[in-house]
């Protein structure tokens, strides 16, 4: 009853109404601030040696409904080696608005969310246009010994066009743990705050969850080594430091700027950059359901 007093008359307190206006003022300025620092590194991407290569993925960054602008990246690695089945899995999908494949789901594409938090079903269970035939949820952990049987459950095929990873913790196990599965493109998380020569992971307990430290996932050359593996190369990675982008080996082959190494392609962590531009993030409507051929 206090609590609903207070929300009632907390502005007749002196000061109150003052406060409240500093306060929205500042976070004004600090979204504008973050509009025109994203706006200056894109101008200066453009004309830098580096990220002027059109071989690189950085250069196509766009943001619709992911973070960092794997949209756009995403978008591109696919223009260069086209698309088969147009089916994605992402594990560690959020509230659902906010991820690697909610753009490509407006697209016309289908497929696969997994999350341990359950807040993600609300988000797609209210959209009319996102019925079970063109995405299923699944609510559950994720571990390197789990996650072939939780694709198996959901009758994922061994082979399709993106897999998206990102668990924080254990990130690296998981993709270990989908050896025998032939994605054609994967997008996967990793530690920013490891060198990029450095081959390191955190050590696994299936159970283990990230404490908001930097002890977590792994080195972008341990994923490298991982992928190199199962047969993945390193193509690119988003310039936050957050996604790292690999292909399958039969599929690179000139479209993509090599040497394919965590050297040549890391990304420093500069998650003071994150902005989410315009409006809050929503899954489109959903759109172009007939499948793209395949063109090499």
């Amino acid at each position: 009853m206090f609590r609903n007093l207070l929300a009632k008359y907390y502005h007749l307190i002196p000061g109150i109404h003052e406060l409240a206006q500093i306060r929205d003022s500042l976070y004004e300025l600090r979204s504008n601030m973050g509009a025109l620092q994203a706006h200056q590194f894109e101008l200066a991407l453009s004309a830098h040696a580096r990220y002027g290569d059109p071989q690189r993925l950085l250069r196509y960054a766009l943001q619709v409904c992911s973070q960092n602008g794997e949209d756009g990246m995403i978008q591109e690695v696919f223009r260069r080696i086209g698309t088969t089945d147009r089916i994605f899995v992402e594990i560690g999908v959020g509230n659902g608005s906010e991820n690697n494949t909610a753009f490509l789901l407006s697209q016309g594409w289908t497929g696969f969310w997994i999350d341990g938090n359950p807040k993600f079903l609300k988000v797609i269970g209210d959209r009319k246009d996102l019925s079970r035939d063109c995405l299923q949820g699944l609510v559950s952990t994720v571990s390197r010994e789990n996650v072939s049987a939780l694709f198996q459950q959901l009758k994922v095929p061994e082979v399709f066009d993106l897999l998206s990873l990102d668990i924080d913790q254990n990130t690296y196990y998981a993709w270990e743990g989908l050896a025998g599965y032939r994605p054609r493109v994967v997008v996967v998380e990793y530690n920013a705050s490891i060198l990029p020569g450095v081959e390191w992971k955190v050590r696994y307990e299936p159970n283990r969850m990230a404490d908001g430290t930097h002890n977590y996932g792994a080195s972008l050359k341990a994923l490298e080594l991982l992928g190199r593996r199962l047969g993945y190369s390193l193509v690119g990675c988003d310039f936050i430091g957050v996604n790292a982008f690999f292909v399958r080996n039969d599929l690179t082959d000139g479209r993509f700027s090599a040497p394919f190494t965590s050297e040549n392609h890391f990304e420093p962590p500069r998650l003071a950059l994150t902005h989410r531009r315009g409006h809050r993030a929503s899954i489109l409507d959903r759109t172009g359901t007939e499948p793209r051929e395949y063109q090499k």
